[in-house]
């Protein structure tokens, strides 16, 4: 096995629609073990998102695109609280089963779950204050330049995309790290094919500038984890877009 180039052929258990279910039910569940330890957003919230939010000075609304189970949105909804910021939040999943979890917890009023997915959300021309995804980008193919378009269309704030950076150092480390969690789960194999599947930091930033150039930034802001950034570009509620080229009618931004 090499970690020197993606293994973007390797496939996750929990991908597959004839998986066992109750395995995945428990590793998503069990997810938010898993990413409060491994997945750097409690630095990427203090730094990032948390600051972005404060400074609107009004009741936001946040959305996870690919939300999974739903862990994620209700960690980062729980420290929001604490921090007395007024926040909406969403996690959107297009999967049914991912889906079923996350209606399954106990979430607050500020917190709701749809199955959907970011080309309906544009569609219906929703737009957010923050956009974000967790360990959604090495799962794309083909479709990652339309699902980059479409999360800085949903936005009017930031667009934050999380995700491992592959390794051999970080591979080890979470063979070793995951297996208390991993058993009656998937974690540990699709753990380990997520690692072989994902970026480096180079080639993340070589994706990002082909897709939409001078767009992203990509920083390493835990370890073994990679932050890609971008401002969304959806018209914050209440304004106009600007006029194209000095023309006398105003034309809404390109999702």
């Amino acid at each position: 096995m090499s970690l020197a180039v993606r293994d973007v052929e390797l496939e996750e258990l929990m991908d597959d629609p004839a998986c066992d279910p109750r395995l995945l039910r428990a590793t998503l569940r069990r997810f938010g073990t898993i990413n409060r330890l491994f997945s750097g957003w409690g630095f990427a919230y203090r730094v990032r998102l948390a600051p972005h939010l404060a400074s609107l000075g009004r009741p936001a609304r946040v959305l996870d695109l690919g939300s999974g189970g739903g862990d994620l949105v209700l960690r980062l909804a729980r420290l929001a609280a604490k921090d007395g910021l007024d926040v909406a939040w969403t996690g959107v999943d297009p999967d049914p089963r991912s889906h079923e979890v996350a209606i399954g917890r106990d979430a607050p009023s500020n917190v709701r779950f749809r199955l959907a997915d970011a080309a309906t959300l544009v569609a219906e021309g929703e737009t957010f204050d923050a956009v974000l995804s967790n360990h959604v980008l090495h799962h794309l193919g083909d479709d990652t330049t339309a699902f980059l378009s479409q999360s800085r269309a949903l936005s009017h704030g930031v667009v934050l995309h999380g995700d491992i950076a592959r390794g051999r150092m970080p591979y080890v480390l979470y063979a070793v790290a995951v297996t208390p969690f991993a058993p009656g789960t998937f974690l540990r194999t699709d753990g380990l094919r997520s690692i072989r599947r994902s970026y480096t930091r180079d080639e993340l930033r070589r994706l990002l500038d082909r897709a939409e150039p001078g767009a992203w930034s990509v920083t390493g802001h835990a370890p073994f984890r990679l932050l890609a950034t971008a401002p969304g570009h959806a018209t914050a509620p209440g304004l106009a877009p600007a006029p194209e080229h000095g023309a006398a009618r105003t034309e809404s931004p390109s999702a």
